[in-house]
Protein backbone atom coordinates (compact mmCIF):
# COMPACT_ATOMS: atom_id res chain seq x y z
CA UNK A 1 0.00 0.00 0.00
CA UNK A 2 1.32 3.71 -0.75
CA UNK A 3 0.75 6.73 1.15
CA UNK A 4 -2.59 8.23 1.84
CA UNK A 5 -3.06 11.53 0.12
CA UNK A 6 -3.47 14.23 2.75
CA UNK A 7 -6.57 17.40 2.48
CA UNK A 8 -2.83 19.44 0.88
CA UNK A 9 -2.56 17.26 -1.51
CA UNK A 10 -5.99 17.36 -2.71
CA UNK A 11 -5.78 20.98 -2.67
CA UNK A 12 -2.74 20.57 -4.80
CA UNK A 13 -4.78 18.63 -7.28
CA UNK A 14 -7.55 20.75 -7.46
CA UNK A 15 -4.97 24.16 -8.69
CA UNK A 16 -2.91 21.28 -10.95
CA UNK A 17 -6.55 20.36 -12.80
CA UNK A 18 -8.05 23.92 -13.15
CA UNK A 19 -6.70 24.68 -16.31
CA UNK A 20 -8.04 21.84 -17.96
CA UNK A 21 -10.97 19.98 -15.54
CA UNK A 22 -14.44 21.80 -16.05
CA UNK A 23 -15.94 23.12 -12.41
CA UNK A 24 -19.22 21.22 -12.95
CA UNK A 25 -22.36 22.55 -12.06
CA UNK A 26 -24.26 21.27 -8.70
CA UNK A 27 -28.18 21.19 -9.52
CA UNK A 28 -31.40 20.35 -7.73
CA UNK A 29 -34.04 18.74 -8.08
CA UNK A 30 -37.85 20.22 -6.75
CA UNK A 31 -39.85 16.86 -7.94
CA UNK A 32 -36.94 14.45 -6.87
CA UNK A 33 -36.86 16.19 -3.26
CA UNK A 34 -40.74 15.56 -2.91
CA UNK A 35 -40.11 12.00 -4.07
CA UNK A 36 -37.92 12.02 -1.06
CA UNK A 37 -38.20 13.73 1.59
CA UNK A 38 -34.52 14.99 1.58
CA UNK A 39 -33.03 17.82 -0.12
CA UNK A 40 -30.36 16.82 -2.75
CA UNK A 41 -28.26 18.93 -4.11
CA UNK A 42 -26.24 16.74 -7.21
CA UNK A 43 -22.92 17.20 -8.46
CA UNK A 44 -23.03 16.72 -11.79
CA UNK A 45 -19.40 14.78 -13.17
CA UNK A 46 -21.64 13.30 -16.13
CA UNK A 47 -20.95 16.81 -17.39
CA UNK A 48 -17.24 16.72 -16.91
CA UNK A 49 -14.35 16.60 -19.39
CA UNK A 50 -15.02 13.04 -21.06
CA UNK A 51 -18.13 12.85 -19.12
CA UNK A 52 -16.92 11.40 -15.92
CA UNK A 53 -15.63 12.58 -12.39
CA UNK A 54 -12.06 10.45 -13.33
CA UNK A 55 -10.82 12.79 -15.74
CA UNK A 56 -10.09 14.50 -12.65
CA UNK A 57 -7.77 11.71 -10.81
CA UNK A 58 -6.04 10.71 -14.56
CA UNK A 59 -5.08 14.60 -15.07
CA UNK A 60 -3.88 15.56 -11.81
CA UNK A 61 -1.86 11.98 -12.16
CA UNK A 62 -0.44 12.96 -15.74
CA UNK A 63 0.61 16.25 -14.74
CA UNK A 64 2.52 15.27 -11.46
CA UNK A 65 4.38 12.97 -13.93
CA UNK A 66 8.09 14.13 -14.48
CA UNK A 67 9.37 14.91 -17.52
CA UNK A 68 11.14 11.67 -17.30
CA UNK A 69 8.25 9.68 -16.44
CA UNK A 70 5.88 11.47 -18.91
CA UNK A 71 8.45 10.99 -22.31
CA UNK A 72 7.98 7.23 -21.38
CA UNK A 73 4.56 7.29 -21.80
CA UNK A 74 1.38 6.07 -19.40
CA UNK A 75 -0.67 2.82 -19.48
CA UNK A 76 -3.77 1.28 -17.50
CA UNK A 77 -6.22 -1.51 -17.54
CA UNK A 78 -10.16 0.16 -17.20
CA UNK A 79 -13.75 -0.87 -18.37
CA UNK A 80 -14.48 2.65 -19.93
CA UNK A 81 -13.70 6.32 -18.05
CA UNK A 82 -10.66 5.97 -16.63
CA UNK A 83 -9.53 5.05 -20.24
CA UNK A 84 -10.79 7.56 -21.79
CA UNK A 85 -9.49 9.99 -18.83
CA UNK A 86 -6.36 9.24 -19.21
CA UNK A 87 -6.45 8.95 -22.93
CA UNK A 88 -7.17 12.53 -22.85
CA UNK A 89 -4.81 13.35 -20.38
CA UNK A 90 -2.01 12.10 -21.88
CA UNK A 91 -2.96 13.68 -25.04
CA UNK A 92 -2.99 17.18 -23.52
CA UNK A 93 0.01 16.85 -22.59
CA UNK A 94 1.35 15.33 -25.69
CA UNK A 95 2.26 12.17 -24.22
CA UNK A 96 1.66 8.23 -25.11
CA UNK A 97 -1.15 6.35 -23.30
CA UNK A 98 -2.10 2.70 -24.09
CA UNK A 99 -5.14 1.05 -22.70
CA UNK A 100 -6.37 -2.57 -21.17
CA UNK A 101 -9.97 -3.01 -21.92
CA UNK A 102 -12.05 -6.02 -21.70
CA UNK A 103 -13.90 -7.03 -24.99
CA UNK A 104 -17.06 -6.54 -23.90
CA UNK A 105 -16.07 -3.02 -22.57
CA UNK A 106 -19.89 -0.42 -23.96
CA UNK A 107 -19.04 0.77 -27.63
CA UNK A 108 -19.44 4.58 -26.23
CA UNK A 109 -16.55 4.08 -24.32
CA UNK A 110 -14.34 2.02 -26.34
CA UNK A 111 -15.07 4.79 -28.86
CA UNK A 112 -14.64 7.58 -26.69
CA UNK A 113 -11.08 6.11 -25.58
CA UNK A 114 -10.33 5.30 -29.97
CA UNK A 115 -11.00 9.43 -30.14
CA UNK A 116 -8.33 10.43 -27.71
CA UNK A 117 -5.76 8.87 -29.59
CA UNK A 118 -5.34 6.01 -26.78
CA UNK A 119 -3.51 2.42 -27.77
CA UNK A 120 -6.17 -0.15 -27.11
CA UNK A 121 -5.55 -3.86 -26.10
CA UNK A 122 -8.61 -6.02 -25.55
CA UNK A 123 -8.58 -8.88 -23.33
CA UNK A 124 -10.78 -11.34 -21.22
CA UNK A 125 -13.45 -9.47 -18.86
CA UNK A 126 -11.62 -10.55 -16.04
CA UNK A 127 -9.35 -9.06 -13.65
CA UNK A 128 -6.81 -11.54 -14.18
CA UNK A 129 -6.35 -10.97 -17.32
CA UNK A 130 -6.48 -7.19 -17.36
CA UNK A 131 -3.77 -7.19 -15.27
CA UNK A 132 -1.68 -9.98 -17.00
CA UNK A 133 -2.33 -8.25 -20.21
CA UNK A 134 -0.87 -4.59 -18.60
CA UNK A 135 2.14 -6.02 -17.57
CA UNK A 136 2.72 -7.56 -20.86
CA UNK A 137 2.60 -3.42 -22.12
CA UNK A 138 4.48 -2.27 -19.59
CA UNK A 139 7.37 -4.65 -20.04
CA UNK A 140 7.26 -3.50 -23.98
CA UNK A 141 6.79 -0.16 -23.90
CA UNK A 142 8.36 1.19 -20.38
CA UNK A 143 5.42 3.12 -20.08
CA UNK A 144 4.34 4.34 -16.53
CA UNK A 145 1.84 2.20 -15.30
CA UNK A 146 -1.27 4.44 -13.43
CA UNK A 147 -3.67 2.51 -11.75
CA UNK A 148 -7.64 3.18 -11.77
CA UNK A 149 -7.95 3.82 -8.31
CA UNK A 150 -5.50 2.39 -5.79
CA UNK A 151 -3.20 5.70 -6.67
CA UNK A 152 -2.79 8.70 -3.92
CA UNK A 153 -2.60 10.95 -6.70
CA UNK A 154 -5.66 9.22 -8.54
CA UNK A 155 -7.60 9.60 -5.06
CA UNK A 156 -6.69 13.59 -4.60
CA UNK A 157 -7.81 14.17 -7.95
CA UNK A 158 -10.97 12.51 -7.24
CA UNK A 159 -11.59 14.13 -3.94
CA UNK A 160 -11.34 17.65 -5.87
CA UNK A 161 -15.19 16.87 -6.81
CA UNK A 162 -15.97 16.84 -2.94
CA UNK A 163 -14.48 19.66 -2.45
CA UNK A 164 -16.06 21.53 -4.70
CA UNK A 165 -19.33 20.42 -3.50
CA UNK A 166 -19.07 21.58 0.24
CA UNK A 167 -17.46 24.99 -1.25
CA UNK A 168 -21.11 25.66 -2.91
CA UNK A 169 -23.16 23.65 -0.25
CA UNK A 170 -21.50 24.26 3.37
CA UNK A 171 -23.78 22.15 5.41
CA UNK A 172 -24.49 19.05 3.99
CA UNK A 173 -25.88 15.84 6.58
CA UNK A 174 -24.40 13.26 3.99
CA UNK A 175 -22.44 12.88 1.00
CA UNK A 176 -23.00 9.66 -1.08
CA UNK A 177 -21.13 7.90 -3.93
CA UNK A 178 -20.76 4.95 -6.29
CA UNK A 179 -18.34 2.19 -5.28
CA UNK A 180 -16.52 0.15 -7.73
CA UNK A 181 -12.26 0.57 -6.76
CA UNK A 182 -12.95 3.00 -3.96
CA UNK A 183 -11.29 5.82 -5.41
CA UNK A 184 -14.23 8.64 -5.43
CA UNK A 185 -15.25 7.45 -2.24
CA UNK A 186 -11.73 7.46 -0.64
CA UNK A 187 -11.32 11.05 -1.97
CA UNK A 188 -14.34 12.09 -1.08
CA UNK A 189 -14.28 10.71 2.25
CA UNK A 190 -10.84 12.16 2.91
CA UNK A 191 -11.41 15.69 1.87
CA UNK A 192 -15.18 15.86 4.14
CA UNK A 193 -12.38 14.44 6.61
CA UNK A 194 -9.94 17.19 6.41
CA UNK A 195 -12.21 19.66 5.87
CA UNK A 196 -13.72 19.30 9.13
CA UNK A 197 -16.99 18.73 7.88
CA UNK A 198 -19.59 16.81 9.51
CA UNK A 199 -21.57 15.35 6.39
CA UNK A 200 -21.65 11.27 6.49
CA UNK A 201 -20.20 9.70 3.62
CA UNK A 202 -22.03 6.92 2.68
CA UNK A 203 -21.16 4.33 -0.34
CA UNK A 204 -23.22 2.84 -1.92
CA UNK A 205 -22.79 -0.28 -5.17
CA UNK A 206 -25.22 -2.79 -6.59
CA UNK A 207 -26.19 -6.25 -4.50
CA UNK A 208 -24.51 -7.80 -7.95
CA UNK A 209 -20.67 -6.47 -7.02
CA UNK A 210 -20.92 -5.99 -3.42
CA UNK A 211 -17.85 -6.62 -2.51
CA UNK A 212 -17.29 -3.23 -1.17
CA UNK A 213 -19.93 -3.58 1.73
CA UNK A 214 -18.73 -7.18 2.22
CA UNK A 215 -15.32 -6.10 2.70
CA UNK A 216 -16.53 -3.05 5.20
CA UNK A 217 -18.40 -5.18 7.19
CA UNK A 218 -16.48 -8.10 7.75
CA UNK A 219 -12.91 -6.29 8.01
CA UNK A 220 -11.52 -7.82 5.63
CA UNK A 221 -10.89 -7.15 1.96
CA UNK A 222 -12.80 -9.67 -0.35
CA UNK A 223 -12.14 -9.05 -3.69
CA UNK A 224 -15.07 -9.39 -6.26
CA UNK A 225 -15.92 -12.20 -8.30
CA UNK A 226 -18.08 -12.44 -11.41
CA UNK A 227 -20.12 -9.26 -10.16
CA UNK A 228 -23.07 -9.01 -12.41
CA UNK A 229 -24.94 -5.61 -12.56
CA UNK A 230 -25.66 -3.15 -15.46
CA UNK A 231 -23.53 -0.62 -13.70
CA UNK A 232 -20.14 -1.60 -15.41
CA UNK A 233 -18.36 1.10 -14.07
CA UNK A 234 -18.18 -0.38 -10.81
CA UNK A 235 -17.52 -3.63 -12.01
CA UNK A 236 -14.07 -3.65 -9.96
CA UNK A 237 -12.81 -4.41 -6.59
CA UNK A 238 -11.31 -2.30 -3.89
CA UNK A 239 -7.65 -1.78 -3.76
CA UNK A 240 -5.27 -2.18 -0.25
CA UNK A 241 -5.10 1.83 -0.23
CA UNK A 242 -8.94 2.71 -1.18
CA UNK A 243 -9.93 -0.21 1.75
CA UNK A 244 -7.44 1.49 4.60
CA UNK A 245 -9.24 4.68 3.70
CA UNK A 246 -13.05 3.43 3.23
CA UNK A 247 -12.74 1.58 6.72
CA UNK A 248 -11.22 4.62 8.49
CA UNK A 249 -13.33 7.25 6.80
CA UNK A 250 -16.75 5.96 5.56
CA UNK A 251 -19.63 5.87 7.61
CA UNK A 252 -21.46 2.99 5.80
CA UNK A 253 -21.90 1.47 2.74
CA UNK A 254 -25.54 0.11 1.25
CA UNK A 255 -26.48 -1.61 -1.62
CA UNK A 256 -29.52 -1.20 -4.39
CA UNK A 257 -31.04 -4.18 -6.69
CA UNK A 258 -31.06 -3.88 -10.25
CA UNK A 259 -34.61 -2.49 -10.72
CA UNK A 260 -34.30 -0.39 -8.42
CA UNK A 261 -30.86 1.11 -10.52
CA UNK A 262 -32.83 1.77 -13.90
CA UNK A 263 -35.81 3.01 -12.40
CA UNK A 264 -33.56 5.60 -10.65
CA UNK A 265 -31.46 6.45 -14.53
CA UNK A 266 -35.25 6.99 -16.60
CA UNK A 267 -35.98 9.18 -12.61
CA UNK A 268 -33.01 11.45 -13.14
CA UNK A 269 -33.86 11.58 -17.55
CA UNK A 270 -37.39 12.27 -16.87
CA UNK A 271 -37.13 14.13 -13.59
CA UNK A 272 -33.94 16.16 -14.16
CA UNK A 273 -33.32 16.13 -17.88
CA UNK A 274 -30.05 15.16 -17.60
CA UNK A 275 -28.03 12.11 -19.00
CA UNK A 276 -26.42 9.54 -16.04
CA UNK A 277 -25.06 6.33 -17.04
CA UNK A 278 -25.84 3.05 -14.24
CA UNK A 279 -23.25 3.72 -12.12
CA UNK A 280 -24.01 7.37 -11.62
CA UNK A 281 -28.00 6.08 -10.74
CA UNK A 282 -26.80 3.55 -7.58
CA UNK A 283 -26.73 6.36 -4.77
CA UNK A 284 -29.72 8.32 -6.56
CA UNK A 285 -31.64 4.81 -6.59
CA UNK A 286 -30.48 4.73 -2.54
CA UNK A 287 -32.36 7.47 -1.53
CA UNK A 288 -34.90 6.63 -3.99
CA UNK A 289 -36.15 3.38 -2.16
CA UNK A 290 -35.17 4.84 1.52
CA UNK A 291 -31.76 2.93 2.21
CA UNK A 292 -30.02 5.44 3.70
CA UNK A 293 -31.47 7.71 6.42
CA UNK A 294 -32.23 10.64 4.34
CA UNK A 295 -35.57 12.06 5.26
CA UNK A 296 -35.45 15.51 6.40
CA UNK A 297 -31.64 15.76 5.38
CA UNK A 298 -29.06 18.36 2.45
CA UNK A 299 -27.74 15.42 1.08
CA UNK A 300 -24.82 15.60 -1.88
CA UNK A 301 -24.91 12.84 -4.45
CA UNK A 302 -22.09 12.79 -6.67
CA UNK A 303 -23.10 12.16 -10.37
CA UNK A 304 -20.36 10.24 -11.07
CA UNK A 305 -20.75 9.94 -15.31
CA UNK A 306 -23.12 10.45 -18.17
CA UNK A 307 -21.35 7.84 -20.93
CA UNK A 308 -24.00 5.63 -22.01
CA UNK A 309 -24.78 3.21 -25.22
CA UNK A 310 -27.95 4.71 -26.67
CA UNK A 311 -28.39 1.55 -28.87
CA UNK A 312 -28.79 -0.82 -25.61
CA UNK A 313 -30.84 1.13 -22.98
CA UNK A 314 -31.85 -1.18 -20.13
CA UNK A 315 -35.56 -0.68 -20.58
Amino acid sequence: MTEIPTLAEVKEAAVRIAPYAHRTPVLTCRSLNEMTGATIFFKCENLQKVGAFKFRGACNTVFSLTDEEASRGVATHSSGNHAAALALAARLRGIRAHVVMPKNTKKVKKEAVESYGAQITYCEPTLEAREETLVGILEETGAVEIHPYNDPRIIAGQGTAAMELMEEIHDLDVILTPVGGGGLISGTALTVSGLGHAAEVIGVEPKGADDSCRSFYSGELIPSVNPRTIADGLLTSLGDLTFAIIRKHVADIVTVEEDEIISAIRTVWERMKIIIEPSSAVPVAAVLNYKVETVGKKVGIILTGGNVDLEKMPW
